[in-house]
């Protein structure tokens, strides 16, 4: 549809606003500034063109009410002042149009329909207790009276330190039923992190988990001015403080708080204002506050959801990721309030062993796993199937075969390969139940890449892993996979309402992605220059990532900008897919860092498979996948120092041998692997070489903060 079409005539009484499902119409007392993008200007940066012009104006418009549409006036894009509404990037039809709206909105129209549905599970001295929805609902309104009565202020943060649990999620909707900022705090933080938020943020209350986050907290109260409450979460505290509360303090904390002055709050809430902060991992300095509108979580939860066909009050999920990561955030919180899904929370220690027992009692419907998680399964799982009788492996690898030959069922109509009926009831469903995943219909993995020898082992099993990509700037998803959907590999497509375009692409077609949709932030915090740096004068956000699409518009990552490479003699090198390359290659190594930035040759920081203690730091004990690779190579050995400290030869060569491989299928000289080295210890959350989602932090240049750095000498580089 061209521009012109898009434009109703000067002498219109008035202009549809709606999308596939609803339908209204404006008059032009209503009109309200919003931007909207029409497909044929994709490609020239052309974002924006006048819809309707108002009595006052030359701005284009949208109504500032129609029926339930609540929006603000704004001039802008863009945004990094808290109390500054923004411009909606909305279509002229489809999703992109729908009427946007606010949480509490989304979460009303689920309560009135799916009331009694439950809504959060949580195991309480080993038994699961239920909220329904509606029960939810009343739990948040207390929550959102109580930070009223303890002086929540407008467009300030509530700060939420701790794992996964219905009081999380309830602190959070309250916080923003209360006009609030609500904002995770990575429990991996140190007190000075979380003084960083908290101050950035301005937070008028902390939310902490227990008496160790609470640490934390009272050791930087002191700095933080606009702090008038602290809640503690999980059980009693270990000394009464002054405005430090228990949970059941602070819920009855409110009662006096009349729902009528709630209601106000709730009813001046515009779904173009800041709702949400999320803070992005600050491994390139501070971390950023990534501002969300009621109507970026509101839309993303719809579309995402709507793309991957969810049934309403049919989902069940199980929340154990970081919720102060958009990913988790989205699918755990958003996505399932939208459509009445209930979320059942893991053990505090899911990541440690407890996740795979949650999974199996819940049976969820859908599952998201960080690329790490698959490959611990991934290796769990391999380290089972090593103890099998003969007959079992030769079953097991006739099905994994046809699982493999499943790829190119789900590429096409094509019928499934011969022998997967029998294969299904002798492995794949057994390995689903086992897993806890007989009923999941989608199993996603996001936040990081994966290696496609990770993909082709669940596929092997009939498990497809569909990948997410998007980031905190995109409220999470930007382009989605799924089953009608799917090219292994490749992030997907994109999501339904948005767009893509490919900046300054190359020959080969790769160049950097960049979105455009109602799910793109309002900006950062009080950081007007990273802003601009993110979202260009047309509105569309630069990702910083490289992509390509295939020819039916799969995406395709192939590096990021960030972390390319530039050796001495100026060629640009991506580091992951030879990062994984070697990974496929020597089952033993962990992670792998590629180095070489300015230098004359590339080099490799590699780590091999060890165990994890109950701290998430890494040991010296190597896996038992890490001990049997020894012994297939005629070495004894358990512990990472014995190789290194001996320099075990069969181990060093088995690693030099897996190098000359990936080496010989690169496309240059310059992007050959020529020094090495193995590190006393494998990278780990605590120690700072991996993320909250266990991504690798890489060294940037010219900083000596990262990892990389500290190791630069061990190579002689």
């Amino acid at each position: 549809m061209s521009a012109d079409e898009c434009i109703s005539q000067s002498d219109s009484k008035e202009i549809p606003v709606s999308g596939n499902d609803t339908e209204g119409s404006v008059k032009p007392e209503e009109y309200q500034t919003i931007a909207l993008h029409d497909s044929k200007n994709q490609q020239n940066g052309d974002c924006s063109f006048p819809v309707m012009k108002n009595n006052t104006g030359d701005e284009p418009a949208i109504p500032l009410t129609n029926g339930d549409v609540h929006l603000a006036q704004a001039q802008e894009l863009w945004s990094t002042a808290r109390d500054k509404p923004v411009k909606l990037r909305m279509e002229a039809s489809g999703l992109g149009s729908e009427p946007p709206m606010t949480i509490h909105q989304m979460f009303m129209s689920t309560v009135q329909k799916y009331g009694d549905y439950p809504a959060l599970r949580a195991k309480k001295d080993g038994i699961w207790v239920t909220l329904t929805y509606k029960e939810y609902y009343q739990h948040a309104r207390a929550a959102a009276k109580s930070f009223l009565k303890l002086g929540l202020e407008r467009f300030h943060g509530v700060g939420i330190l701790g794992f996964n649990s219905p009081e999380w999620f309830i602190a959070d909707v309250g916080c923003i039923l209360a006009g609030g900022l609500a904002t995770g705090i990575y429990t991996t933080n140190s007190p000075e992190a979380c003084h960083y938020v908290a101050h950035n943020c301005e937070a008028n209350v902390l939310v902490v988990e227990n008496n160790k986050q609470l640490i934390k907290i009272l050791q930087v109260r002191d700095q933080l001015p606009h702090l008038k409450a602290i809640v503690q979460y999980k059980g009693e505290l270990e000394q009464k403080l002054p405005n430090v509360y228990t949970w059941a303090e602070f819920m009855k904390f409110g009662a006096s708080v009349a729902d009528s002055e709630l209601d106000v709050l709730i009813d001046s809430q515009k779904a173009n204002e800041c709702c949400t902060l999320i803070y992005t991992s600050g491994t390139t300095g501070n971390p950023k506050g990534v501002m969300l509108s009621h109507d970026n979580i509101t839309w993303t939860a719809s579309a995402a959801g709507r793309m991957i066909n969810l049934k309403m009050a049919e989902e069940e999920l199980v929340s154990y990721l970081p919720l102060s990561h958009v990913a988790a955030q989205v699918q755990d919180m958003w996505i399932c309030m939208r459509f009445a899904g209930i979320t059942s929370f893991a053990e505090p220690d899911a990541l440690k062993g407890s996740l795979a027992n949650t999974l199996r009692d819940v049976r969820p419907t859908s599952f998201l796993g960080v690329p790490r998680v698959w490959e611990k399964m991934q290796e769990a799982m391999k380290a089972v199937g090593a103890k099998s009788s003969v007959t079992k492996k030769k079953i097991s690898d006739w099905a994994k075969g046809i699982g493999l030959q499943l790829i190119l069922f789900l590429y096409s109509d094509s019928s499934v390969p011969w022998g997967f009926t029998l294969a299904n009831a002798l492995v794949y469903k057994n390995v689903r139940k086992a897993l806890g995943l007989d009923r999941c219909r989608s199993c996603f993995t996001g936040a990081a890449p994966i290696t496609k020898d990770t993909l082709e082992y669940f596929m092997s099993l009939y498990i497809p892993i569909f990948e997410l990509y998007g980031m905190s700037e995109s409220t999470g998803p930007h382009t989605v996979s799924w089953a009608e959907g799917y090219r292994i590999m490749s992030c997907g497509k994109v999501l339904t309402g948005c767009k893509t375009k490919l900046d300054k692409p190359d020959n080969d077609g790769i160049g950097e992605i960049c979105f455009w949709g109602r799910h793109v932030f309002m900006g950062y915090l009080n950081m007007p220059e990273k802003t601009e740096e993110a979202l260009d004068t047309d509105g569309w956000l630069h990702s910083g990532d490289l992509g390509k699409h295939d020819e039916d518009d799969f995406l395709f990552i192939t590096g990021r900008i960030k972390e390319l490479i530039i050796t001495a003699g100026g060629e640009n090198v991506p580091p992951v897919p030879i990062e994984d390359a070697l990974k496929e290659e020597v089952s033993i190594i962990s992670n792998a860092m590629l180095v070489g930035d300015k230098k004359k040759f590339l080099s490799m920081l590699l780590t091999l498979k060890c165990n994890i203690d109950d701290n998430g730091d890494a040991t010296d004990e190597l896996t038992p996948l890490a001990v049997d690779y020894c012994q297939q190579h005629g070495v004894i050995a358990s512990k990472v120092s014995e190789i290194i400290n001996k320099k075990e030869p069969a181990i060093y060569k088995a690693i030099q041998e897996g190098i000359d491989r990936v080496n010989a299928k690169a496309t240059s000289n310059a992007q050959r692997v020529q020094k090495w080295t193995i590190l006393q210890r494998d990278f780990s959350i605590s120690s700072g070489e991996l993320g909250p989602t266990m991504k690798l932090k890489r060294p940037v240049k010219n900083s000596n903060e990262t990892v990389g750095i500290k190791w630069l000498t061990t190579l002689g580089t």
